[in-house]
């Protein structure tokens, strides 16, 4: 067991944005570092306004869920797990599609050093293996990063317009013939040979599209900037919450008319069928791992909202069968989460690999902590740009979910909404 030393520092008359800045400049010299900011949205759930571990080749990391529950000791673990890491909790799934983000299936990382600000604090905490006022001071001296001018892409989808809408009218026959029932679909968008600085990109999004459960991460070449509005799954103590996002509807600048959406959106059939289904699929995930009649829905068709759109979102929560310690049970019995798969989970696994065009990897799998004590909170990886700096490749994916009700025009203009904040960034 590596010794940690811990200090405290009163940040109140710090910038925050500033300070943020400042210690995402400073990770930024180290191989592996990830970023999750809530950007103060308030939640009923949560611990952690901003938190940050970085580490190096040499920290210590596990590539298993089996390792990672062997080797938790009570210490920090930071990381991800990728979407295709089904095909290890599941039998018989495979993937056979080029997956070209370049991170590696699981992946938790040791931090040597970490930094945290609790919500409504205003302290921040070093916890590090080596001095936490050197860190400190290294911070304070970093420059924050300033806005820069961001590269012209254009962005190529897998899938055009007509591929994609005949694809949707594939899945709503497979629902018609008992397959499923709800489905989601996603499209991959790409830029070759782009030179950017993901620092740079990862302050504008997260200026132009703050999200309580956005995130930078780092390991080697590979990249991800995620500006995410859904929780995948939180252990707070003996509790677990998982909170659904099914539902979404385009804003307006005019007040009135964006108030009506809102009610439109939480009074829609469609929307309402598409998370009620995926609030039972979770509650059944749950109750894999949590004591029996210990499930609720805390909320059902909270209307939430971002920059750029609402969501509709659900919270289904359950008390946990064995909560001395980590356990890596419930994220084993819900992941991947449902609202990125569907119902029933295994057969539209089958269906995703059978017509989407790219392998979806960290998209729409999760990043996270783990706490010494055995709390973790874990995002889901959605509105999310990738780079590799090595082949200088760009990309994202975004989609939604198909019922039978659903129009493919509307699906596709959904699929382009979803992508909108990200690629306006590079207009």
């Amino acid at each position: 067991m590596r010794q940690f030393y811990k200090t405290t520092y009163n940040i109140a008359s710090q910038s925050a944005d500033l300070l943020k800045d400042r210690m995402l400049n400073w990770a930024n010299r180290f191989s592996i570092h990830l970023l999750l900011d809530s950007n103060s949205y308030k939640h009923t759930i949560g611990t952690f306004e901003f938190l940050l571990g970085v580490g190096t080749d040499a920290s210590p990391t596990v590539t298993s869920h089996i390792a990672l529950q062997n080797q938790h000791e009570r210490q920090w673990w930071l990381g991800h797990v990728n979407y295709d890491y089904k095909n290890t909790l599941f039998k018989g799934l495979q993937t056979n599609k080029k997956e070209v983000k370049a991170f590696c299936d699981f992946f938790f990382f040791a931090p040597d050093t970490i930094l945290y600000i609790e919500r409504d604090s205003t302290e921040l905490v070093i916890e590090s293996i080596h001095e936490p006022d050197l860190i400190w001071n290294e911070i304070l001296e970093c420059a924050p990063q300033f806005d820069a001018k961001l590269p012209k892409v254009d962005f190529k989808k897998a899938l055009g317009k007509n591929e994609y809408c005949e694809i949707v009218d594939r899945l709503r026959q497979h629902i018609k013939d008992g397959d499923c029932y709800e489905i989601n679909l996603c499209n991959y968008a790409y830029a070759k040979d782009v030179a950017i600085n993901p620092v740079a990109v990862f302050k504008q999004l997260n200026s132009a599209s703050p999200a309580p459960f956005s995130a930078f991460y780092k390991v080697g070449s590979s990249t991800m900037m995620c500006s995410s509005p859904e929780r995948y799954l939180t252990r707070v103590g003996e509790r677990v919450y998982s909170q659904p996002i099914k539902g979404t509807a385009r804003r307006s600048h005019i007040a009135a008319v964006d108030e009506q959406i809102k009610v439109d959106l939480r009074q829609s059939i469609k929307e309402r069928a598409e998370n009620v289904m995926i609030v039972d699929l979770v509650r059944n995930d749950l109750a894999q791992s949590c004591k029996t009649g210990s499930i609720q829905v805390d909320e059902l068709f909270g209307v939430y909202t971002f920059p750029h759109v609402h969501q509709l979102i659900s919270t289904v929560s359950g008390v946990l069968k064995n909560s001395n310690g980590f356990s890596f049970s419930p994220i084993e019995k819900s992941f991947p989460m449902g609202s990125m798969t569907g119902a029933p989970k295994y057969k539209v696994m089958q269906l995703i690999e059978q017509y989407e065009a790219v392998a979806r990897g960290l998209f729409s799998g999760s990043v996270g902590y783990i706490t010494p004590d055995g709390d973790f909170d874990l995002n889901v990886v959605i509105r999310s740009l990738f780079y590799n700096a090595g082949t200088q490749h760009l990309c994202y994916q975004t989609g939604g979910a198909i019922t039978w009700d659903s129009v493919p025009e509307q699906e596709w203009g959904e699929m382009l909404l979803k992508g909108e904040a990200l690629e306006r960034l590079f207009r």
